[in-house]
């Protein structure tokens, strides 16, 4: 049995086992790259440790600290709030607009990543508080990143283009563009469809205090004894007892269900203004969006300590581990070859047809563990050979490509899916988790064959 073999193999078992024995899949990977590298592929302990996502890893602790800050003193409640308004209550529009915002932060040029990082916290804190499906949040915003991720301008977009032209294959610049937007676009009309958003329709409008729910005392309302509020600087247009906003404790503030609500004090405008110098640190300067997280957070933790006591140990430990023990193994796999192993034996197939639609289902099964523009780095030269032969349409195979091994960016082992997991507040995570995993198992299942069907097939290009 090749190497290469066993070592997909023991990938399977350990999906196996995490999946049965209830074991932290990362911990299995770990091991499971120190057998693998040491036994089978003959790599000491710098070459198993090459494949360790150690910036993947800096951008979940940095990102989930600076968050779990921002929920420790109120500042998502006060952003969830200022969203409710946005839409005038249409809470089903919110899902909508964080697809919009995070397309339209990556057709601008923000990596996929950073976009996600910067929107997912504040729309599964949105998601929790109306009680939105996370599954629904999360994955409308990881695919909102990737309808906007091939613009000409953008970082994804650019790559291709670049890989195209130096492979001197045709290429279409607006054609990449439109196919991962409509696609992704389609994806996120069905699975609003399916997941509640025909349900937050029907709830109509809602006040940014009642959270879509029932309050505390069972009426709808925010508090006993002041009816409605109005929601502007913690003032009660109802009648009873006194207003309790004026006075609530900074506790209740941070809850968010208590008083009338949720005002801006110091530590409050602070965090805002480091969420804002994180936007503007990662999309103008290209800095690092983990590292420029953490200092945010130390920042932060320096100056108001009480707020962000917890916030350490609200760091979603156990994803780090997950998601940075898969990487660690895929990186294995990919010193050890089995990544160009597996692809050169489809590009040897005779039938174009055949070849082309395994090569968008090796890009992706692999891009759901591994960088999706390095995986399209790695498949468009190998399709060269049976494009030259003019059977199947560059361009059609290159958007095909493209849309495969992105859209599978919801799994959880992926960047944008850890993150969207990491993120998520209040949920159970494991079963959040295997939520990521079986619909990131449909859509790789299923979108490499349409996209095939709608691209490769009919030859554009």
């Amino acid at each position: 049995m090749s190497p290469e073999l066993i070592s997909i193999l023991v990938l399977v078992v350990v999906f196996v086992i995490a999946t049965t024995r209830s074991v932290n899949m990362g911990a299995l990977a770990f091991a499971a790259a120190f057998g693998v590298g040491t036994l089978v592929a003959d790599l000491d302990a710098d070459g198993i440790f090459a494949g360790f996502p150690g910036d993947l890893f800096v951008v979940l602790v940095g990102v989930t600290y600076l968050f779990a800050i921002a929920r420790s003193n109120g500042t998502t409640d006060w952003l969830v709030h200022a969203a409710v308004r946005l839409v005038r209550g249409r809470v089903a529009l919110i899902p909508w607009v964080m697809f919009a915002l995070t397309g339209a932060l990556t057709a601008i040029g923000a990596v996929s990543p950073a976009a996600v990082a910067i929107v997912a916290p504040i729309a599964l804190s949105f998601a929790t508080r109306y009680s939105i499906s996370p599954l629904l949040m999360g994955t409308m915003v990881v695919h909102g990143a990737q309808a906007g991720g091939f613009s000409p301008i953008s970082i994804y977009g650019s790559i291709v283009n670049g890989i195209v032209e130096r492979e001197k294959l045709p290429g279409s610049e607006i054609g990449l563009f439109l196919a991962s937007l409509v696609a992704n676009l389609l994806i996120a009309a069905v699975l609003f469809a399916v997941l509640g958003g025909r349900k937050l329709w029907a709830r109509g409008a809602v006040t940014p205090e009642d959270g879509g729910a029932p309050g505390k005392d069972g009426t709808g309302t925010t508090g006993p004894g002041t009816g409605t509020s109005a929601g502007t600087g913690g003032t009660s247009t109802g009648t009873g007892a006194a207003p309790t906003a004026v006075a609530v404790r900074p506790d209740q503030e941070t809850g968010g269900t208590e008083g009338t609500g949720i005002r801006l004090t110091p530590a409050r405008i602070a965090t805002l203004a480091a969420l804002v110098a994180l936007v503007v640190a990662v999309l103008g300067f290209d800095l690092d969006a983990g590292l420029t997280a953490v200092t945010l957070a130390v920042v932060l933790s320096t100056a108001w300590p009480d707020d962000s006591r917890r916030a350490v140990g609200e760091i979603a430990w156990s994803t780090v581990l997950l998601i940075c023990g898969v990487l660690t193994y895929v990186g294995v796999l990919e010193e050890m070859g089995t990544i160009t192993w597996a692809g050169e034996g489809v590009g040897g197939i005779g039938v174009p047809l055949l070849a082309a639609v395994l090569l968008c289902y090796i890009g992706a099964i692999v891009s759901a563990f591994a960088s999706s523009v390095g995986i399209m780095g790695a498949l468009i030269p190998l399709a060269v050979p049976f494009l030259a032969q003019g059977e199947i349409g560059a361009v059609g195979m290159v958007a095909a490509l493209a849309v495969s091994a992105t859209v599978v960016d919801v799994s959880p082992f992926s960047t944008n899916g850890a993150l969207v997991l990491a993120a998520a507040p209040d949920v159970d995570r494991d079963r959040f988790f295997r939520q990521l995993m079986v619909y990131g198992g449909i859509v790789v299942a299923a979108v490499p064959a349409l996209a095939w069907l709608v691209l490769v097939v009919p030859g554009f290009g």
